[in-house]
């Protein structure tokens, strides 16, 4: 049997697979950026925050958590590569001439975007999980609100950090509103509300990550 006459090798299957692994992953970005907002608490409050999820199921949470995203992340990875080759052979010459009347620069510009989260995630992990590349100086495990503050010191930490949040804009405003119309919620008349879910969702979520590194160069945060 070709892998193609397969659910998981045909593009419906692939679609399928981006769609749910997409739902998790923008879950995690919600909570994510929820959590972070403690910041504007104070020391105590991201560090207890940051202490509650070590110690969530006595520790168990959290590894189970990072086990999921990480199978999320790689399958999606493994959906996404598989429609673009997909697309490739059904195409095999590309066209002379492309004009784009009817595609955003988010959903023309998914791959690129996703290649930049992909780095970001992995800088980020280096940076402010393991420490093991925290350019703000020493890294002390723990101490969450200090590693946020010192990291975001350094000016062009700050940058990498915006301009990886105008990539997620892109990749998170366009992936919502793909895996809504994957799963079947798409409507003509509910298409235009679930374009502007799709970017309110995408505006709190990057406005608020960006106010982070924002708030830290204008000392607001110290």
């Amino acid at each position: 049997m070709k892998p193609e006459a397969t659910f998981l090798g045909s593009s419906i299957g692939k679609k399928i697979v981006m769609a749910l692994t997409g739902i998790v992953l923008v879950l995690f970005v919600i909570g994510h950026m929820a959590g972070n907002l403690q910041v504007y608490k104070g020391a105590e409050a991201l560090n207890g925050y940051s202490e509650f999820l070590h110690h969530f199921l006595h520790g168990a949470g959290l590894w189970i958590a990072r086990i999921v995203l990480l199978a999320c992340v790689a399958l999606h990875i493994w959906a996404a590569a598989g429609l673009t080759r997909m697309n490739a052979a059904a195409r095999p010459v590309a066209y002379r001439k492309v004009h784009h009347e009817a595609s955003t620069w988010a959903s023309r510009y998914m791959r690129v975007t996703g290649f930049i989260l992909l780095f970001f995630i992995v800088f980020h992990l280096l940076n402010l999980t393991t420490g093991q590349w925290h350019p703000g100086g020493t890294f002390v495990k723990g101490e969450v609100y200090a590693n946020l503050i010192s990291t975001f010191q350094v000016k062009w930490v700050a940058a990498l950090y915006i301009v990886a949040m105008i990539a997620l804009a892109g990749h998170l405003s366009h992936g919502i509103w793909s895996l809504m119309q994957t799963l079947g919620w798409n409507h003509p008349r509910y298409n235009a509300l679930r374009k502007q879910l799709a970017w309110i969702v995408t505006a709190l979520v990057v406005i608020a990550n960006i106010s982070f590194p924002v708030a830290v160069l204008a000392g607001i945060l110290h």
